[in-house]
C-alpha cells in the first residue's frame, strides 16, 4: 500500500496525488475503501451486489466483474442522525450519496432569511449531483429521519465510468431525471392550484415508494405540513386546509402523519399525470 496513505487520508488528496505520480487512479479508489475502513470500524462497507436497492441507484445487467469495480468505488456507509445534515451548503463537493436507507430534504435559503424546501429524497436514490457544476455543494441535505448512505467519491465514479460505460450511461441519466424534475417544479409553482399541487406530491410520493416494495395507497409522511408547504410554495395553512378537504371529500384519509389514498383516481383527475415530479 503507498506510503500517502499513512500521511494524508482525504480522498480528493490522494486521487491527486495519484495522478502526479502515474498511478492508477481506480487502484487508488481501491485502497482508499479499505484505508478507510480499516481506520472507522463503526463503518461498514457495503456490498452494492447484496443490496436489495442496487437496480434504483446502479445500471441495470452489469456482470460479476463490473459489480465488484462499483462495491469497491462505494468507499464506506455513513450514518446520518435525523436533524443532521449529510452536507451543507458552500462545502467542497467530493461525493455522491446514494441513500440506503432513511428520507432527506434538501434546502436553500431565501433571501429573507428563510428555509426553502428544493426537494425530498429517499432510499435507492443519489444526492450530492449539485456540487459537481462548481465544485461546492449550493443546498443542504438534512435527514428527515435517522438514515444511511453509500458514499461514492466522484473522482472514482468518473475514472470507473471509463470502464464500465453503463455506469457513464447511469450517471447521465440520474443527472437528466434532475433537470426533468426541475422542470416539472417549475410547472408545479408557475401554474398549478393548491389542489393539483398537493395531488401531484402525493401521487409522485406514493409512485416512488410503491417502486420500494410499499404500498400503493399507504404512506406515513416523513416531512412536515410546513415542509411540504415550502416545497410546493404554499403556506402552512393552505397545506392543511387542502388536506381537510381531501378528507371531506372521500379522496384520502388522514391521521397525523399517516396518509390512506382512498380515490386515487379523484387525485388523478386534479392533475396531468405526466407533470409527477
Amino acid at each position: 500500500m503507498p506510503e500517502k496513505l499513512g500521511l494524508n487520508n482525504d480522498p480528493d488528496y490522494i486521487i491527486e496525488e495519484s495522478k502526479h505520480n502515474g498511478i492508477d487512479p481506480y487502484q487508488e479508489c481501491v485502497l482508499i475503501s479499505v484505508k478507510i475502513q480499516n481506520m472507522n470500524p463503526q463503518t461498514i462497507k457495503v456490498a452494492c451486489s447484496n443490496c436489495n436497492l442496487r437496480e434504483l441507484c446502479m445500471p441495470i445487467g452489469l456482470t460479476q466483474e463490473e459489480l465488484d469495480q462499483i462495491d469497491d468505488m462505494v468507499v464506506a456507509r455513513r450514518k446520518v442522525k435525523r436533524g443532521t445534515t449529510l452536507f451543507q451548503k458552500g462545502e467542497k463537493f467530493s461525493n455522491l450519496y446514494a441513500i440506503r436507507t432513511g428520507f432527506f430534504k434538501t434546502r436553500v435559503a431565501s433571501q429573507d432569511g428563510r428555509d426553502q424546501v428544493t426537494g425530498f429524497q429517499m432510499a435507492g436514490e443519489v444526492i450530492g449531483l449539485d456540487g459537481i457544476v462548481n465544485d461546492h455543494h449550493t443546498c443542504d441535505a438534512v435527514a428527515l429521519e435517522d438514515a444511511e448512505v453509500c458514499v461514492m467519491p466522484f473522482d472514482c465514479i468518473e475514472e470507473l465510468s471509463r470502464v464500465v460505460t453503463s455506469l457513464q450511461r447511469h450517471v447521465h441519466k440520474i443527472m437528466s431525471r434532475e433537470i426533468v424534475r426541475e422542470h416539472g417544479v417549475m410547472l408545479l409553482l408557475g401554474s398549478m392550484r393548491a389542489e393539483e399541487r398537493l395531488a401531484t406530491f402525493l401521487l409522485n410520493l406514493v409512485q416512488r415508494l410503491h417502486a420500494r416494495g410499499f404500498s400503493q395507497s399507504e404512506l406515513i409522511l416523513r416531512m412536515t405540513r410546513e415542509e411540504i408547504g415550502s416545497f410546493l410554495g404554499l403556506k402552512l395553512e393552505t397545506v392543511s386546509r387542502t388536506f381537510s378537504r381531501f378528507a371531506d371529500e372521500g379522496i384520502v384519509e388522514v391521521k397525523q402523519r399517516h396518509v390512506r389514498i382512498l380515490n386515487t383516481d379523484a387525485l388523478k383527475d386534479l392533475v396531468n399525470p405526466k407533470s409527477f415530479i
